[in-house]
């Protein structure tokens, strides 16, 4: 659905993407993610044909930038990191202009929609200007839809948002990730990325790492199981470390923590041993990182 091949975007002699190699599948919820003035804005403005490339290639929706992009313009949906609304209009006029331009089937009934699920239609006649900047977020998120695009870029979609707004737009991404919608989102909200993403892809003008958050996880720090006892003791924590999965075991408090290959695979084996053991388990459970600590170790090391 999106696949670039060593694209690159100059800015006289500042490189701001770097051969970017990439590709995001159809229906996948795609994060990129990376310190300000990494060029995520940058790659999102070259896939949406609103800047050429300086070089390298892109496909979009099956449509090539440089050669297709009035079509590719028409078939996707972009969120700005600024809403950019016509302020002194009410929030519907400023949709009915874009259902216009985009040349929506019914588009009184798709502003309609819009505005019902994003919780704007009790604000639909007033001015953009007097709606606070979370709601003027929600109606930019509109009027990226209602042309109901296969393909959708969101840079920083619940910024300034509460957290029951943030909450209506996750839910509203992954909505659309079931109706096989394929999604580009731009953040710095890295637990937002955590739960939303199929894949996340690190970036600092050059592709850092791209993979799932967990297999991003047990490449840096492995896999790590807690185990809790009601009591813990050093003897039962040197029997457990025989067992060959056992990579390294600590006692904390009345807590096994090991590191394990598989644990999945090995935690009943684990369990049966314990239990052997005389071991009175309280219960399992993984010790998980959090995605700070993957993206912080590898734009360090970037």
């Amino acid at each position: 659905m999106i696949q670039t091949e060593k694209l690159v975007r100059k800015f006289g002699t500042t490189v701001a993407v770097d051969s970017l190699t990439l590709q995001v599948a159809e229906g996948e919820v795609f994060g990129f993610l990376g310190p300000n003035g990494a060029g995520k804005t940058t790659t999102v403005r070259m896939l949406t044909c609103l800047i050429a490339p300086t070089s390298g290639s892109a496909v979009v929706n099956g449509y090539r930038v440089g050669r297709d992009d009035r079509q590719i313009r028409r078939s996707v949906g972009i969120l700005t990191e600024t809403p950019g609304l016509y302020d002194t209009l009410s929030a519907e006029r400023n949709l009915q202009i874009y259902a216009s331009l985009y040349e929506v089937e019914s588009p009184a009934a798709q502003i309609d929609k819009y505005l019902h699920m994003l919780g704007l239609w009790e604000r639909r006649l007033d001015a953009a200007a007097t709606l606070s900047k979370g709601m003027k977020q929600k109606l930019a998120i509109a009027r990226s839809l209602l042309h109901e695009p296969r393909v959708l870029f969101l840079d920083e979609p619940t910024a300034s948002l509460d957290p029951e707004a943030a909450h209506i737009v996750h839910d509203f991404i992954l909505e659309l990730r079931r109706q096989g919608r394929t999604i580009f989102l731009c953040t710095h909200n890295l637990d937002e990325a955590d739960r939303l993403c199929d894949r996340i892809g690190l970036f600092k003008t050059r592709l850092v790492a791209v993979d799932t958050p967990a297999r991003l996880r047990t490449q840096l720090f492995g896999r790590r199981v807690v185990v809790h006892l009601s009591q813990a003791e050093q003897g039962l924590a040197d029997s457990v470390a025989r067992l060959p999965f056992v990579k390294s075991i600590q006692v904390v408090d009345n807590k096994l923590v090991l590191d394990v290959e598989d644990p999945e695979s090995n935690n009943p084996a684990l369990v049966r041993t314990l239990v052997g053991l005389g071991a009175q388990v309280q219960f399992v459970g993984e010790l998980r990182r959090p995605l700070q600590d993957v993206y912080l170790q590898f734009i360090r090391n970037a």
